[in-house]
């Protein structure tokens, strides 16, 4: 019976998601708020509908990891690798100045305890990169200049919230920060990013001679599915988030990667385009399940509206989070104020990561229900507000001359 309820549960997730995504397209927002709009009809929040569940969540993930094999598969390493000072820059403007605000905000301000304001700070730090990238995708500039600094950004930003995570969950278990678990995770993360493409280049040359042979079809999506998931399996092996096996699958397939020991001919161009057009369709499938899940993890309903100190918290704390990510765009001298100000937006909206730091603290007990409140309404307003901040922007002359 479980197995049919999830069933039912699926041809609601995907439909919703696509009425609400035309709705969002005619009314000229990105397609992404309408899919997010869903999960809150959908879910606890309004009809109470669906409740996000093990199986739902599993999509999800394979969604957002799917996605960043696209977002890979597009990416020009040149570009990408020679915005990494940027990035970096504006990653870690990203991390630390909502971390400061927030954690000084709980502490100080609203006097809660250092624990739950380091919780709170942490879970202002990590930017939604599946978020941001499909609005880059919405208004075609997911090529753009800006489009590779924020990319570089997002992902260290991950990074840096996972290993923000393993340190906070074992310091609320013992009492302890271990350095040296934290740098086994960074050093696992390194490693993974620098010989994954690789292996994962080799492995698509592979699948290259076997296709040429191969007269059975379905081949290259059965394949390439197969080495997404087994580098997102190794990613979450060595400690890093998974989203970055997909995109090292992606960046392997890219035309723009070369690998070593070979170069790329029409044929080997022609097959990446193979691959591109018959992934498609799965990544359109599975990637709205994700961005619907984000509107299911949300209870409005459960929020005491009436309560000053929500009222107040959660808008200290919005400030804290908007500013914290808008003025890292900020940090970067050499680009137009146009440009800045896109990155910096692009940078505000919080997503997946900012909710697994808010459930373990609830789930822990260093997160009281209002406090947990305040940040899920953080993390809602400004997934919400960067996508129609982000169009605005763009549709400025200096944004489109940038």
């Amino acid at each position: 019976m479980e197995n049919y309820t999830f069933l039912i549960q699926l041809v609601l997730i995907l439909f919703s998601a696509r009425i609400m995504g035309e709705v969002a397209t005619y009314f000229k927002a990105p397609s992404v708020m309408g899919e997010l709009v869903a999960g809150i009809l959908i879910g606890p929040s309004v009809f109470g509908l669906i409740e996000t569940t093990p199986s739902i969540h599993l999509l999800a993930q394979m969604g957002i990891i799917f996605l960043l094999f696209e977002v890979g598969a597009e990416t020009n390493m040149g570009r990408l690798t020679s915005s990494g000072a940027k990035s970096l820059i504006v990653a870690t403007g990203g991390v630390v100045l909502p971390f400061a605000a927030g954690f000084c905000i709980s502490l100080y301000t609203f006097h809660l305890s250092l624990l739950a304001s380091l919780f709170i700070g942490s879970a202002l730090t990590a930017t939604s990169i599946g978020i941001t990238l499909r609005v880059l995708r919405d208004l075609k500039k997911q090529n753009s200049h800006e489009a590779h600094i924020i990319l570089g950004a997002a992902v260290l930003d991950d990074i840096i919230g996972i290993i923000l995570l393993a340190m906070l969950y074992e310091f609320s278990k013992s009492g302890i920060i271990n350095l040296w678990n934290a740098g086994k995770i960074l050093i696992s993360v390194v490693l993974f990013c620098l010989l994954s493409p690789l292996i994962a280049k080799y492995i698509s040359l592979t699948i290259k001679k076997w296709e040429e042979k191969n007269t059975i079809p379905g081949l290259l999506p059965t394949t390439i599915v197969s080495l997404i998931l087994l580098l997102s399996w190794v990613a979450h092996k060595l400690g890093a988030p998974t989203l970055l096996g997909g995109f090292a699958a992606g960046l392997a397939l890219s035309r723009q990667f070369v690998f070593p020991f070979t170069s790329f001919s029409s044929r080997g161009q022609e097959f990446n385009h193979q691959v591109e057009k018959q992934m498609k369709p799965i990544i359109h499938l599975f990637t709205p399940v994700f961005f619907v899940s984000i509107g299911l993890s949300l209870n409005l309903k459960s929020i005491n509206w009436g309560s000053s100190f929500i009222w107040t918290l959660t808008s200290s704390l919005f400030i804290a989070a908007l500013f914290g990510k808008l003025l890292s765009g900020f940090l970067l001298k050499k680009e137009s104020l146009s440009t800045k100000l896109v990155i910096g937006t692009a940078m505000i909206p919080r997503g997946e990561v900012g909710l697994i730091f808010a459930n373990i603290g609830l789930t822990s007990g260093i997160l009281k229900n209002e406090v947990y409140a305040s940040i899920i309404l953080v993390i809602a307003l400004t997934t919400l507000l960067a996508p129609f901040a982000l169009r605005y922007i763009y549709r400025q002359p200096s944004s489109r001359r940038a």
